[in-house]
């Protein structure tokens, strides 16, 4: 999908995400539920902070797929991380994990320190909405186990 990047003169230069994302007609939505870096039960420790980033891309990343989309269709993203401190000192790593999977590509962002995620052992989690072309097409649909159910 192709988006207008709005980043209005009066808010400065954005680096590593943009301000806006005007959608064109006729896209659809798809809302990508929380991913996080790592999954309570899994095998081992932990992996450390930038490793999970780059885990919860790639999940994100297999939701926008599975739909029928691409890295270029996700216009805004959420990170919520347990340590912001961490966060700001990957920096680097961050964006090699970043430009692995998206390029020079950089949705609407936004970043949230929170006190906890839902994975034990979870050092961020992401949620993230994309813009699909046209009609639908088969998704694949997988019937799995609901926390709920």
């Amino acid at each position: 999908m192709s988006f207008e990047i709005v980043n209005p003169r009066s808010l400065g230069d954005p680096k590593g995400w943009n301000n806006g994302i005007l959608v064109p007609p006729g896209g659809r939505l798809l809302f990508v539920a929380g991913q996080a870096g790592w999954e309570t039960g899994a095998p081992g420790e932990p992996p450390e902070f930038v490793p999970q980033f780059a885990r919860a891309l790639d999940k994100v990343l297999a939701v926008v797929a599975a739909a029928g989309g691409g890295p270029t269709d996700v216009a805004r993203l959420t990170v919520y991380v347990t340590d912001l401190a961490t966060w700001r000192g990957s920096m680097k790593p961050l964006g090699e994990a970043w430009r692995a999977r998206f390029g020079s590509y950089y949705p609407a962002m936004a970043l949230v320190e929170v006190k906890g995620l839902v994975d034990r052992g979870a050092l961020l989690e992401m949620e993230a909405t994309a813009v699909l072309r046209g009609d639908p097409s088969p998704l694949d649909r997988s019937e799995g186990s609901h926390p709920f159910s």
